[in-house]
Order: structure tokens, then C-alpha cells, then sequence
């Protein structure tokens, strides 16, 4: 097949194709975090850092200027908090329970965004979406197991903290949309690199009371958090949010459960994860649930 010479542009030019790259490159932060070693906060700060500072740096040499209202900086603000909590939470979840159920769990934020909606907006499920909590809770319980007693502590206390991860994901969503709903620029990139930033201070000031120590014991590990903070994080992020208003709510539904799906088999190929029948089942039930509850149609 002849392509064009510029056919890498082209390819990007797709957005649909934009959101699966990023959600396959998001897919490799479990990976990351549980490769470098280092403190789950300082990967953490590392990831927002360097991606912020890329960030901030492709806004300054293309000449972009940004300014915000009082109100935008005070909803990236209360984003970074909860962005914090996230990346404290999920990274640690991760430790305990590995990459790909970590990543599971985090994803099921779809069903807090639910809750949110009816709380705060007045915003009533569909019966799909409905259908889907049920159907969530039984996947994991299949996953995790009925005897919630009998599982070790620190896989007790993963599965509490990939939920947390789950709360806290969407609170930074719910006040990054009101922040890009007030916004004049169509692209979140100067918002991300706001927010990014402000992280990045919030778990430097984690770390120093935690005791945690920001160096980088070795040349890998810098690779791996480079790599982290471009690439799952600057890149990933600014790939997704540039194809979100182009695309139809399945397909960003379908990319939802992309990024769990690839976490699982990276945790499965990576790290020797065994994986029985009974959890095999719960897993897809999840993600199964996990689609239907994006769906805003009927």
C-alpha cells in the first residue's frame, strides 16, 4: 500500500484514532509505577512534574498565553486535590493488588460519576446505566471473592484504595469540567499543565511529610519516569481530550474500558499474573458493566 508522505500527520489528524493511542499509552502507567523504584508518592510527583513542565513548555514556545478567571483557578485548584488523592491512592493500590485489578477498580469512577449526577445536577440514570451497578458489585465479588475475611490484609487494604482511587478520579473530573466549561480555550492543554503542576507541589509536600525521598536511585528509573510523565501522562491525557468532543459517547465508552482491558494483559504478560476462570468472569463482568454505565442512551 502507497501512503502519502505525510500519512503520520494524516493518522493523527484522526481523532478516533487520537483517543485510542492515548488510551493505550495510559494503559502502561500501572506498568510504570510498578517497574521504577522509587516511593509510590515519588513516582507519583514525577509523573505531574515532568508532564506538567512538558506541558507548560510546549504553551510557552508556541507563543500560547492563557488567562483565567478567579473561578477557573479556584476549580483547577480543587482538581489538583483530588488529582492528588488519585495518584496517592491508586499508586499505592497498585503495590498491594497489582496493575491490571488496580486499574479496574479505578475505572469504575464511571459509577460515582452516576451518583454524582443525580446528587448534584439532577442528572437520573438511564436503565442501562442502571442495569450496570449490579452487574459491577457481582463482578467483584467474583473477582475478590465472597469471604471478604479470609483475603490477606494488604490485598484488603488494595481493594479500598483502588475505590478511593475510583471517588477521588471523579471528583478531579467533575471540577475539570466545570473548569473547561468556563474556559475560552477549546483545547484543556493549559488547564492540564496548571493542574499538572499543582500536583506536583501538593505531593512534594506529601512526600516531605511521609519521609519520602524524591532521588532517582538510578539511571532506569529515570528513564521509566521520564517515559511515565510523557507519555502516560502529557501525551495520553492531551491525545484523549482533543478527540473527546469529536467522537460519539460508545466509542468513548469502548476506550473506557481500553485502558483496564491493556493494564490487565500488560499485568498478565509483565509481571506473571495467573489468572483463574472465576476471575476471568468477573473481570469481563466489570468491564461489561463499566461500558453500560457510559452509555447515555436508553
Amino acid at each position: 500500500m502507497n501512503l502519502p508522505n505525510n500519512w503520520p500527520l494524516k493518522f493523527f489528524y484522526n481523532p478516533r484514532m487520537r483517543l485510542f493511542i492515548g488510551a493505550f499509552m495510559i494503559s502502561f502507567s500501572p506498568v510504570f509505577v510498578s517497574l521504577v523504584s522509587v516511593p509510590p508518592t515519588t513516582s507519583g510527583f514525577y509523573r505531574v512534574f515532568i508532564g506538567g513542565l512538558v506541558l507548560m513548555g510546549f504553551i510557552l514556545i508556541s507563543g500560547r498565553s492563557f488567562k483565567f478567571s478567579m473561578k477557573i483557578w479556584m476549580m483547577l485548584l480543587l482538581s489538583a486535590l483530588f488529582f492528588t488523592a488519585d495518584l496517592w491512592f491508586w499508586h499505592r493500590s497498585i503495590l498491594y493488588i497489582g496493575p491490571g485489578l488496580a486499574t479496574l477498580l479505578a475505572n469504575m469512577q464511571v459509577f460515582f460519576m452516576m451518583a454524582a449526577g443525580i446528587i448534584f445536577f439532577k442528572q437520573l440514570p438511564t436503565n442501562t446505566q442502571l442495569l450496570a451497578i449490579p452487574i459491577a458489585v457481582l463482578g467483584l465479588v467474583v473477582i475478590v471473592g465472597i469471604d471478604w475475611s479470609s483475603l490477606d490484609g494488604e490485598y484488603q487494604l488494595g481493594v479500598i484504595l483502588g475505590l478511593l482511587t475510583a471517588i477521588s478520579y471523579t471528583g478531579y473530573m467533575l471540577f475539570m469540567r466545570q473548569a473547561q466549561m468556563i474556559s475560552k480555550y477549546k483545547l484543556p492543554i493549559r488547564e492540564i499543565a496548571i493542574m499538572s503542576l499543582l500536583v506536583s507541589v501538593f505531593l512534594g509536600l506529601a512526600s516531605v511529610i511521609e519521609g519520602a525521598s524524591l532521588a532517582i536511585p538510578s539511571s532506569s528509573d529515570l528513564l521509566l519516569l521520564v517515559a511515565y510523565g510523557l507519555c502516560s501522562h502529557a501525551a495520553g491525557l492531551i491525545l484523549i481530550a482533543s478527540a473527546l468532543t469529536r467522537v460519539n459517547t460508545v466509542e468513548v465508552g469502548i476506550v473506557l474500558l481500553l485502558q483496564p482491558s491493556l493494564s490487565f494483559i500488560w499485568d498478565i504478560l509483565l509481571f506473571d499474573r495467573s489468572v483463574v476462570l472465576v476471575e476471568s468472569l468477573g473481570i469481563v463482568m466489570v468491564l461489561f458493566a463499566i461500558y453500560l454505565g457510559s452509555k447515555r442512551t436508553t
